[in-house]
């Protein structure tokens, strides 16, 4: 079976790297106070701390996104894996109300938590070749 991807799938995963590795030098510059907002209070772990660990996630998904052609699919794996790992701490911030990031109003918390499975597929998808 070939392991080329359509032209969509190509540009959500080069896309999904892009934001993700973004994302990843947010956490370890400009908004990492406002991450260490959102980390929840039960996570066992200094606040800035998860949030360094997470931004060098994200830059190494991200960049294996973008770059690791090759590696498609075990790099969606893990992808998904981490957008599933950070969803309970998405669902303690809209619970506790907690605003950081521009997510200051429970509507603008909610439609997050609704885009969080969005990520996952988007993940998994851009990642697969497609059925033939």
């Amino acid at each position: 079976m070939s392991t080329r991807t359509s032209i969509p799938r190509t540009i959500a995963r080069v896309t999904l790297g892009g934001v993700l590795a973004f994302a990843g030098v947010t956490h370890l510059t400009s908004a990492r106070e406002s991450f260490q907002a959102q980390v929840p209070e039960w996570v066992p772990l200094p606040k800035d701390t998860v949030v360094l660990a997470s931004g060098v996630v994200e830059i190494a998904l991200g960049s294996g996104l973008v770059l690791l052609g090759g590696h498609q699919r075990g790099i969606g794996n893990l992808a998904a894996l981490f957008f599933t790992a950070i969803f309970p701490g998405n669902i303690s911030q809209f619970v506790t109300k907690t605003s950081a990031l521009g997510l200051d109003t429970d509507r603008k918390r909610a439609v997050r938590l609704v885009f969080q499975p969005l990520l996952v597929a988007v993940a998994l998808w851009s990642t697969r070749a497609p059925k033939r």
